[in-house]
């Protein structure tokens, strides 16, 4: 496989990626040279997009609905509060039946990293953050002879990510084989609907418990001298995607008709059908989705959920009632390139462009006059052909 440079992705294009599957390796490399200046040559005006983005997606936001006492989604909302806030409960979760394991490979004795020294400002974070998660009965003072070690991160909000170091415990841990759901399963199981809602599920690690036999591997240092470990599920370990997996599809199963699951998002999807609309249909599954995380004692962020939209954003693209497109912002990003000068700049749009190549009818066929300038023995002659092809792309994906 041809190994392309692409242009820089934000954070948030990263996540959505990572997570949507579509990316299969990480590799770090050095940069070289400065970064590309886009110029506003393309028809697609920023100002447009994000009109568009906001009139599909954020007036469906669960914290404006309850702004509005006449949204048909407004009762449901206030009735399960205590399920869809801003500010969920942090205690610790019911045994559901499925509790985190981990299984070590024959031979392995202790798991031990010694704890690196932190800036006062992330030690002073980490003491506040196990002392509330002390408090909410998660975790406990440890004497475990395996030791991990505790640093933290900045996330682009400003706040701090905290991070554990389980990579030896994660090398002496016996990968699951449960599956990954498959993107593409999920979005033929949605087909046809006209009505989606998203839940994005709070701390859905910290829900679970760990097996009682592995808590001692679960042990954390942290730079003031402290070695706690946890009752519940962190967040690092090699196995844990696969535990919550299980969890919810466990929990959700029954309802797979109108609910689809990705790890801590859950969407849900109707049409109008046996006589009812499809608000009618769509505010039903709803309340069966949202009693089952009560009675398991699961929440969502009322400030990430969407409910009652006819576009969601799923797994990296838009997903609505019209089929499956793009995300804009990604779009945007090709729409605005300017007319590469060299096979540098053009690898770089192109590993742009092959991202979206499934959006794009006969994309292969258009794109075969700029593939041809890039092999090994191509002379460098953008052509009249060429900027059709450039065009043609751009176009397609709009």
């Amino acid at each position: 496989a041809e190994l392309l440079e692409l242009e820089e992705l934000s954070y948030v294009e990263f996540m959505d990626s990572l997570k949507a599957g579509e990316l299969a390796e990480v590799v770090l490399l050095r940069p070289e040279g400065s970064s590309l200046e886009l110029n506003s040559s393309s028809v697609m005006d920023p100002e447009v997009l994000e009109d568009e983005r906001t009139s599909k997606r954020q007036t469906r936001y669960g914290a404006a609905i309850l702004k509005d006492p006449s949204d048909p989604y407004y009762a449901l909302l206030k009735e399960f509060s205590d399920v869809v806030s801003d500010d969920p409960p942090s205690v610790l979760p019911p045994d559901r039946g499925v509790r985190h394991e981990i299984d070590l490979v024959p031979g392995t004795k202790y798991c031990t990293t010694r704890q690196w020294p932190l800036p006062k400002e992330q030690v002073d974070v980490i003491d506040a953050f196990f002392a509330a998660k002390h408090a909410a009965g998660m975790v406990r003072e440890s004497k475990s002879p395996h030791s991990s070690p505790t640093f933290c991160v900045r996330k682009p909000n400003g706040k701090w990510r905290m991070v554990h170091a389980f990579n030896k415990l994660n090398a002496a841990t016996i990968p699951a084989s449960t599956p990954i759901p498959r993107k593409d399963v999920s979005q033929n199981n949605m087909a046809g609907c006209t009505t989606f809602s998203a839940l994005d599920m709070v701390n859905g690690y910290y829900q679970l418990l760990m097996r009682e036999s592995d808590i001692l591997l679960t042990a954390v240092s942290t730079p003031s001298g402290m070695l706690w470990e946890w009752l519940v599920m962190p967040q690092g370990l090699s196995n844990a995607p696969a535990t919550f997996n299980r969890l919810v599809t466990q929990l959700f199963r029954p309802m797979r008709q109108f609910v689809q699951t990705y790890f801590d998002d859950i969407f849900v999807h109707s049409r109008a059908s046996e006589g009812k609309t499809a608000v009618e249909a769509h505010l039903g599954h709803l309340r069966e989705v949202l009693l089952c995380m009560r009675e398991n004692r699961l929440y969502a962020n009322i400030n990430k959920c969407i409910f009652g939209a006819e576009e969601i954003p799923f797994l990296g693209c838009f997903l609505g009632k019209d089929g499956v497109r793009a995300d804009p912002e990604k779009v945007c990003a090709i729409a605005q390139w300017p007319v590469p000068v060299s096979q540098k700049d053009l690898r770089k749009w192109l590993g742009l462009a092959n991202y979206l190549h499934k959006y794009s009818a006969y994309y292969a066929e258009m794109a075969r006059p700029l593939t041809n300038l890039l092999k090994k023995d191509a002379v460098w002659s953008w052509t009249s052909e060429a900027q059709q092809a450039f065009e043609a792309i751009k176009s397609s994906l709009q």
